[in-house]
């Protein structure tokens, strides 16, 4: 028999609400199976199993403040008996000095909190709404945001149409419980304790290189033009790829350091930086990013941003990244310099493609570039093989057809 405890999840989060479980007492198990859905402040994690048995039964029950490291269920052998008679549907509550209690301030702890109500529905589409409300953008947006029903808004704008005043304005019935999940001041508050703790305990180095990038663009052109939008490449995917196999060659950036040794992975899971609906950031990590075509990886990436932007990831999505990549490039950011999301080492950033005069060939010509950066742990690698990482992630963007 043994104790299933809370996975870590991440270095900004100690914990979060276990919302349902999705196995029952006596259900089989196998590694990567969803047993549970925990909310954070991140969203709703689903807590997959790390080991094969079968589910002997719960030791929190929905509605529970569970930390990580605390054990929530106990899984035992097939052929093993179980140490209780046929489990209830919930079993009693913790204690509260059994399951610290996660606040808004990461690391203290409460008693647990009351039963809360289950995750928000994701937000409504404007085409799901068709003809049946007219609204503006903005007033669709806050409806969606409030989970408001833009049918029972009056509208003040031209026939009828609901204006984000009348959103604003609405009183609709008095709201219930508000939902442990997604919250963007918890976000920002445990995205300010990681970074302050990374800029505190990492010792930070930065290195930028400038390279043309026109042979990756002029590829992807050719490659998409007789795709049909949906499957299209983005560049973000050929950066995701160059610097997946570029950390294959360069190992010191890719892994985590921990107890004061670097421990180097053999597994490239690069983590995807994806700005939050409501504001915040997540970087879940894209399993074996190295192995994936290029038509694979575009398509692990738009199913990353759905389920970001509804706040729904995966335990290991949000636990196993081993490098994080970031681009601000569709906001027009040529530099990026990040921070590094311990316990990793690295970090690198892609601005936006600038067309800028170059020399190739002996002649100036008009050259689609783009800048890497690179923020790296000085206590695992230094600036010769850090220019030795950007330089490789370069050359191969210059042959985007063998990546």
């Amino acid at each position: 028999m043994i104790e299933f405890r809370m996975p870590s999840l991440g270095a900004d989060m100690e914990g979060g609400v276990l919302v349902e479980w999705h196995v029952q007492p006596g259900d089989p198990i196998k590694p990567g199976d969803i047993l549970a859905v925990v909310e954070t402040h991140k969203g709703a994690i689903e807590i997959e199993g790390y080991t094969s048995g079968v589910l002997d039964r719960y030791l929190v029950e929905p509605g529970a403040n569970v930390a990580v490291g605390a054990p929530i269920a106990m899984i035992r052998a097939p052929d093993e008996p179980s140490l209780q008679a046929p489990a209830p549907t919930h079993a009693p509550a913790p204690t509260a000095d059994k399951v610290p209690a996660l606040t808004a301030h990461p690391g203290s702890v409460s008693a647990p909190a009351p039963a809360v109500a289950p995750p928000s529905p994701p937000a409504i589409r404007p085409e799901e709404l068709g003809e049946r409300v007219r609204a503006s953008p903005a007033a669709r947006r806050a409806a969606a945001e409030r989970g408001l029903d833009l049918a029972e808004i009056v509208g003040s704008g031209p026939g009828g149409t609901v204006r984000l005043e009348d959103v604003t304005a609405f009183q609709g019935p008095a709201p219930g419980p508000r939902p442990v999940g997604f919250d963007p001041a918890m976000m920002r508050q445990a995205i300010a304790t990681a970074m302050s703790r990374s800029k505190r305990e990492i010792p930070h180095y930065y290195l930028a290189d400038t390279i043309d990038i026109q042979p990756a663009v002029d590829w992807l052109e050719r490659m998409n033009a007789a795709r049909k939008p949906e499957r299209r490449l983005l560049m973000g995917a050929l950066f995701m790829k160059a610097a997946a196999v570029a950390a294959g060659r360069f190992a010191e950036f890719n892994g985590t350091f921990e107890d004061g040794v670097f421990n180097p992975s053999s597994a490239r899971h690069l983590g995807m930086a994806i700005a939050m609906r409501g504001g915040g950031l997540a970087a879940p990590a894209i399993h074996d990013t190295a192995a994936l075509t290029l038509d694979d990886l575009m398509a692990r990436m738009r199913d990353l941003v759905v389920r970001a932007r509804t706040g729904r990831f995966r335990s290991s999505e949000i636990a196993e990244a081993t490098l994080t990549v970031s681009s601000l490039g569709e906001r027009g950011v040529e530099l990026l310099f990040g921070v590094i999301y311990p316990p990793q080492v690295a970090i690198i950033g892609f601005g936006k493609i600038v067309l800028r005069p170059w020399v190739d060939a002996g002649l100036v010509r008009p050259r689609s570039t783009v800048s890497i950066t690179l923020a790296a742990d000085h206590r695992v690698s230094d600036g010769r093989r850090g220019a030795g990482f950007l330089n490789e992630i370069g050359r191969l963007l210059q042959t985007p057809e063998a990546l």
